[in-house]
């Protein structure tokens, strides 16, 4: 499989893209499932289908795009083709000395995102949920450990370095709208429906201080390249000073929303953000 990754990572962006995007309806075609849970989630959003249709080319492309994102020389910037916006907000982050936490959704270009930041802001440390195939798990280290990058997985040990990170003024990126595992999350609304949604980013923030910074990677039509944008912090630059652990998860939330609805054909409307951990019974009492 890492020589099929090789060969894909020499193929040009738009090409990449381009068969991203078949690959995008075919799964869509072969799928009821899938089309069920994405329709689902369209409508739990407010959205017309039509704003959402891209997304089923778009989640391909992310598929698609994987091995040049991977396999690029570590040497090798990837800001050539990534217009960056917003980048004030980091330098207000950063001048408050007590780190910044970037976080975002599964949207866009979510793996290029945290490769951007670090070349722009590093030292970066990121968590992720390693892969369960192990062929992948070791292809997925690899790749997403760069200089000025260090992935951990979600780990006790991870979030002891996280919190080191942010004590010497650096960042952490994350992607919030992960459901998390048993007892490390709240309920919190989530385009008006209760979801079981991480905790980390809120109590590293309440903990450290911390800026808390939504981002954005938004992949440009006909491999164009990218648009990476920092927002402004959430719920301004004292947000991770005051407020209970609900009321900052449900501010984070509410950054994800708006960053879907500037990009709602770029989400992926097909992940089981609403999926109930075990033993954990959903609050009606939260919205």
């Amino acid at each position: 499989m890492r020589w099929l990754f090789r060969f894909f990572s020499l193929w040009p962006l738009a090409a990449l893209h381009a068969l991203g995007g078949l690959l995008g309806r075919l799964v869509w075609a072969l799928s009821p499932r899938y089309r069920a849970q994405f329709r689902a989630h369209v409508a739990q959003a407010g959205l017309p289908f039509e704003a959402a249709r891209p997304a089923i080319a778009e989640a391909g492309r992310f598929v698609a795009e994987l091995p040049k994102l991977w396999l690029r020389p570590r040497g090798e910037s990837c800001l050539g083709n990534v217009r960056v916006e917003g980048q004030s907000h980091a330098t207000e982050g950063f001048a408050r000395g007590k780190g910044v936490i970037f976080f975002g959704p599964h949207c866009g270009s979510f793996e290029l995102g945290p490769q951007a930041l670090a070349e722009l802001y590093g030292p970066i440390t990121a968590i992720y949920r390693p892969a369960r195939k192990p062929w992948l798990a070791r292809l997925e280290r690899l790749a997403r450990d760069r200089p000025n990058l260090t992935v951990l997985p979600a780990s006790l040990s991870g979030i002891r370095q996280m919190n080191r990170t942010l004590e010497s003024n650096h960042a952490v990126a994350m992607l919030t709208d992960q459901v998390p595992p048993e007892g490390l999350g709240v309920w919190a609304p989530f385009f008006g429906r209760p979801a079981y949604t991480m905790t980390l980013a809120a109590r590293l923030a309440l903990r450290s201080g911390a800026a808390l910074l939504p981002v954005s990677c938004e992949r440009l039509p006909r491999g164009r390249g990218y648009a990476l944008k920092i927002w402004p912090a959430v719920g301004g630059p004292d947000a991770s000073a005051a407020g209970d652990m609900l009321q900052i998860v449900t501010r984070i939330n509410q950054a994800i929303e708006a960053i879907v609805l500037s990009q709602p054909g770029q989400y992926l409307w097909g992940y089981a953000r609403y999926k109930t951990p075990r033993h954990e019974a959903p609050r009606k009492d939260i919205l």
